[in-house]
């Protein structure tokens, strides 16, 4: 195997971890809403939106190996994260209520899981979004290289 082989087969492996880490992140949230029954708040459907494109985005990246991937791929991983970064601090309080999109329908600081005193559904979304841009840009050095 030559050296370039290696490096695309690590490239192509990174692009499968951000697919596997977005579409987890995608099943979880079909889990949250249709399975626990927890209906989504106006933000978590601006997360969906954001994230459910990117397992189709990523998936078609794979194959055949798409350098420009992160190039489509990236902008809605960070919308995503700014929709989560904005949730979260929403949710502990930091941005007045007042400045909350949700005024009909569910609360976007309804609390309906706390795990370990911290993980709650907004700080999930916020670390896989974070997950999936840390893994983007690291793939974009590598090809740029």
């Amino acid at each position: 195997m030559t050296q370039s082989d290696q490096t695309s087969n690590r490239n192509w492996s990174l692009l499968f971890l951000c697919w596997v880490v977005a579409s987890m992140s995608t099943l979880g949230s079909v889990f949250f809403s249709y399975v626990m029954e927890f209906a989504p708040c106006v933000l978590c459907w601006y997360q969906r939106i954001c994230l459910f494109p990117l397992v189709i985005i990523l998936a078609v990246g794979l194959f055949p190996f798409d350098k420009g991937v992160v190039r489509y791929s990236l902008p809605l991983a960070i919308a995503g994260w700014l929709t989560a970064c904005y949730h979260n601090l929403l949710y502990s309080g930091i941005i007045p209520k007042s400045l909350t999109p949700c005024s009909k329908g569910v609360s976007c600081t309804e609390e309906y899981i706390n795990l370990f005193g911290f993980l709650t559904i907004p700080m999930l979304s916020l670390l896989s979004f974070s997950a999936i841009i840390a893994i983007l840009l690291i793939l974009q050095r590598r090809i740029s290289k």
